[in-house]
């Protein structure tokens, strides 16, 4: 036994002992070096799912994110890890089959809102060392000597933090360096029309939180609508294969000064994040935001409702400015209860009840019927023609605010209403759904004329 080869294990700690010796800065060139090639046979042979010839820039990545002495600086040198440990660490990441994703959306702006928690997702502020914690600062600053992850100055701010696991399909190196691995008869021009800004799980979440009335909490609808503003989204890899993001700065964030009696005659400034004020009610009125209605809500967009991109537009319209914004919510509605029927007569079933009605009054009575009151038709009208203007007229008046906040109004309240509907029965056809809908819609805007007679 003691003539035997050397297990894949012993051969990977033997070949990290030896790299753990190096002097900094270490090697030219540290993937020629022979102790790595060595590592590089010892994760070929050992392992499933990491390609032909192993690991390379992968395993170069994964070991400064393990602490490689020489690839440490001076004033960093005591990132380093014991050999044991990192090797535990590196047989773990060859072994799994998935990864963790934290994405931290910081809520620039918001004022004290309640903790909450729903799905994969919280949101609240955290502590100093929960912030570490959740970016691995030990790991950011192996790889990113001398830049900081500020957790103090974030701890003063309300995040989202969204957890998702993700299978590993691709071996490390596909990992690691995605672009080796393309197929180049790709067309990489091309367009995804609903991909969005940030990743899923994180827009997911964030459109259920923007289901909320913030537009009526808002005690400044003039300045922003908003409750929070979301700059950016953070993203923390558990596959120490990926090379970490580079930590974002706090001053990113907005601060405002404040000064203040320091009780001794004197006054101290110190910078504050600038918060949107909100109404006493938002701070009760969030709480409904909880994992049951969280739950209404993922069944509703698994129904035929949700079939079109309702949630991408009214995410889109929270994060975009001005008329971007404005086209967004009016898109949203449009999103929710139009039809490619509306415009392209081949799509249209047979027998067709509102063949003659206009795309537009399709809308109106469609959002008449879904809210039940011909008072939403007539605002869903007056945004169309605001588009209208920007769209096809020569020149158009500024967009108002109480026109801004009604476009987000609008669309909220019909996304709401949808989920709703969704809870009264099983739906099998959405063309079915609409076309009642409009019925309904016929009746209430036609009523006060037959009133009348």
């Amino acid at each position: 036994m003691d003539d035997a080869a050397p297990t894949p294990n012993e051969a990977m700690l033997s070949a990290m002992a030896e790299l753990w010796r190096l002097s900094p800065p270490g090697p030219d060139n540290l993937l020629a070096a022979p102790a790595f090639e060595r590592l590089r046979d010892a994760c070929r042979d050992g392992y499933p799912n990491v390609g032909k010839k192993g690991p390379a820039f992968a395993l170069s990545t994964a070991l400064r994110s393990l602490g490689l002495p020489c690839g440490l600086r001076a004033d960093a040198a005591h990132l380093a890890s014991p050999v044991e440990a990192a090797a535990m660490g590196l047989d773990m990441a060859l072994r799994a089959t998935h990864a963790r994703r934290l994405h931290l959306a910081p809520l620039d702006m918001a004022e004290e809102i309640p903790s909450l928690a729903f799905g994969s997702a919280r949101i609240g502020r955290f502590t100093s060392d929960e912030l570490r914690a959740f970016v691995d600062t030990t790991r950011l600053q192996r790889v990113f000597q001398g830049v900081d992850f500020d957790a103090d100055r974030f701890s003063e701010f309300h995040w989202l933090v969204v957890e998702e696991h993700v299978a590993l399909e691709n071996e490390p190196e596909a990992r690691a360096v995605p672009v080796l691995f393309m197929d180049m008869r790709e067309d990489f021009g091309r367009i995804e029309p609903h991909k969005g800004r940030f990743p899923s799980a994180l827009e997911d979440a964030l459109f259920f939180f923007l289901l909320a009335p913030w537009e009526s909490w808002s005690t400044m609808p003039e300045v922003d609508w908003r409750g929070f503003r979301v700059p950016w989204v953070y993203t923390v890899d558990s596959d120490i294969f990926v090379r970490p993001n580079s930590p974002p700065s706090a001053d990113t964030l907005n601060w405002e000064d404040r000064i203040y009696d320091d009780g001794y005659g004197g006054t101290v400034e110190v910078q504050r994040p600038l918060e949107l004020q909100l109404s006493d009610e938002a701070k009760t009125g969030i709480t409904v935001w909880d994992q049951h209605r969280w739950t209404i809500v993922e069944q509703a967009k698994r129904t035929v409702l949700f079939e079109t991109p309702i949630s991408h537009f009214l995410v889109r319209a929270f994060l975009s400015e001005d008329v971007d914004e404005f086209l967004a919510h009016v898109t949203t509605i449009e999103a929710a209860l139009g039809l490619q029927a509306d415009y392209q007569k081949s799509f249209r079933v047979v027998p067709d009840r509102h063949k003659k009605m206009s795309p537009t009054k399709k809308m109106r009575g469609r959002v008449a019927g879904l809210l039940g009151n011909r008072d939403y038709a007539d605002q869903y009208e007056t945004l169309f023609n605001v588009r209208s203007a920007f769209l096809h007229g020569r020149a158009m008046a500024s967009i108002s605010t109480d026109e801004q906040v009604l476009a987000r109004s609008l669309a909220r309240r019909i996304v709401e209403a949808l989920i709703l509907a969704t809870q009264a029965g099983p739906i099998t056809s959405r063309e079915d759904f609409l076309d009642d809908l409009l019925d309904k819609g016929i009746q209430l805007i036609q009523a006060p004329a037959a009133s009348t007679i």
